[in-house]
């Protein structure tokens, strides 16, 4: 079973909340040892990540441990990189052995095409976005921020996250005519490379949409719907984390 989650967004909330959550998330995760063989995170597993030469965020060090140990067991680890995570650098290649994409990819497991994105930057109406990131993600102004000390740095990017989750949570990425902006690009995705599935994040919001031969699904998040995906025999189906029983099965949108 390959397993495709995103939006985790550790370090949002109090504390008592936040390592609530990341149990949550290990919990999940051990309960499908046995079975995961392959692992895609699909961005923002953290609220904010700013990677120093020797420091990093030491607040969720048992996900990272849990992480370590399904990378060291053998199990690839491909981790898209989200507008909130993008300050990476060697941490997670070197000691997680887990493998950072900074783009969209195209995959194919079990007989079906994939293309795996965070979904940053993807509607039309996210143009202010699409420059900030490019800023956000200069290596210059990366290497000036590093010398802003930890204790300073990470508090305030911890407070910009907190603004650009808002921004994203309250924004309906639809354009004029009503039509949601993520859904349109995962269309045209699908007539430009016949992918079988297009999977994203970033909307908060889990989704499923046929369009042709193809579907859009977007796993919605791990702070609000605990959702995620499955590939299986070649069906991707979106799945729900179930807290309390710890058991998961099929996502059904709810009636608004």
């Amino acid at each position: 079973m390959i397993i495709f989650f995103s939006d985790v967004h550790l370090g949002v909330g109090s504390r008592e909340l936040d390592k609530q959550r990341e149990q949550q998330l290990i919990e999940f995760l051990e309960a499908q040892r046995d079975s995961i063989t392959h692992v895609y995170i699909l961005g923002d597993l953290f609220d904010y990540w700013f990677e120093y030469n020797n420091v990093i965020q030491y607040q969720h060090f048992r996900l990272l441990e849990c992480l370590w140990r399904f990378s060291n067991d053998g199990v690839p680890i491909d981790y898209i990189i989200g507008n909130h995570d993008f300050a990476h650098r060697t941490f997670f290649e070197q000691e997680l052995g887990t493998t950072l994409h900074w783009e969209d990819i195209v995959v194919e497991h079990q007989g079906v095409s994939l293309y795996l994105s965070h979904g940053d930057g993807k509607a039309h109406n996210d143009t202010g976005y699409r420059i900030l990131k490019s800023i956000l993600r200069n290596k210059i102004a990366q290497w000036l921020y590093k010398w802003v000390h930890p204790d300073i740095g990470i508090p305030l990017a911890s407070g910009t996250s907190d603004k650009s989750r808002y921004h994203t949570s309250s924004k309906d990425y639809k354009e004029a005519n009503e039509r949601n902006g993520l859904l349109e690009f995962a269309e045209a995705v699908i007539d430009k490379h016949n992918a079988d599935y297009v999977v994203m994040g970033h909307l908060h919001r889990p989704v499923v949409h046929t369009y042709k031969n193809g579907t859009y699904i977007n796993l919605g998040d791990w702070i609000h719907s605990f959702t995620f995906a499955t590939l299986n025999n070649g069906k991707l189906q979106l799945q729900q984390w179930d807290t309390g029983s710890k058991t998961y099965s099929p996502y059904v949108e709810k009636n608004m």
